[in-house]
């Protein structure tokens, strides 16, 4: 969607606030042990203290109320009695609705200690992101975010999961435009004042290739390499972004 009202934006920064208190509340409660159905029902209570609903589960009937990947799970992990071990890669993926409008975000989170080579990807997720967002701008097409991302991330010697990546949203999860993680040409879309997307890196050490489970939902890497995701939604302006989902 496209902001046209200061109402708009009001409430689209309040459901960047709600998803941001419940990763900040699920990231505190990652340690060995925990199941992801306990890190689900962590960020649930946070969501209906504020009178929000689950985004996956209003659209699309998902099982949990956030997508909870572990490992070589790339994304739409489903909480469940999965218990977490010392050097796991958690990513927490946060869709929500409030009074109309829908704010995502995600998180990789490390277990205690993790490989070098689990940290280095946490890290280069994170990274891709900001160096994309100097392209994130009006005036700019889409596919410069995508050649931002994925240059970053080869340059660290990983890959992008070039089957996932951001997209437009406000009303409902995903909204046009696609927003793909490498300099797709299809992807000709110019950027404009008041559009709200999500970049997310979702990249991953071996080659980036994905499968099903047979759960219908979960998305992992083919190789069973790790994966790590990072994701805001923001607001494109003339200058920086306005992030919506960030502290």
């Amino acid at each position: 969607m496209s902001i046209n009202t200061p109402e708009e934006l009001e409430k689209l920064k309040a459901a960047g606030v709600i998803v941001r208190r419940m990763l900040e509340a699920m990231k505190k409660a990652v340690r060995p042990g925990v199941t992801t159905a306990e890190l689900d029902e962590t960020g649930a209570q946070v969501m209906r203290e504020h009178g929000a609903q689950s985004a996956p589960q209003l659209v699309y009937k998902f099982p949990g109320v956030n997508c909870i990947s572990v490992n070589d799970e790339a994304v739409h992990g489903i909480p469940g009695e999965r218990v977490l071990q010392k050097g796991d890669l958690v990513k927490l993926d946060v869709t929500i609705e409030k009074d109309g409008f829908m704010a995502d975000a995600a998180e990789t989170v490390a277990v205690e200690e993790v490989a070098d080579e689990s940290q280095r990807l946490m890290a280069c997720a994170e990274r891709a992101f900001h160096k994309s967002m100097l392209v994130a701008r009006a005036g700019y097409r889409v596919s410069e975010i995508g050649r931002a991302v994925e240059k970053e991330v080869r340059r660290a010697g990983f890959s992008v999961i070039r089957d996932l990546g951001g997209h437009g949203i406000g009303r409902t999860i995903h909204e046009a435009p696609r927003v793909p993680n490498f300099a797709d040409p299809q992807a000709n879309d110019i950027l404009t004042e008041g559009l709200v997307i999500t970049v997310e890196p979702i990249i991953a050490a071996g080659s980036g290739r994905i499968l099903v489970a047979k759960d219908g939902w979960t998305v992992c890497t083919a190789d069973r390499r790790p994966s790590a995701h990072y994701e805001h939604t923001l607001v494109i302006t003339k200058g920086e972004p306005l992030l919506l989902t960030a502290a």
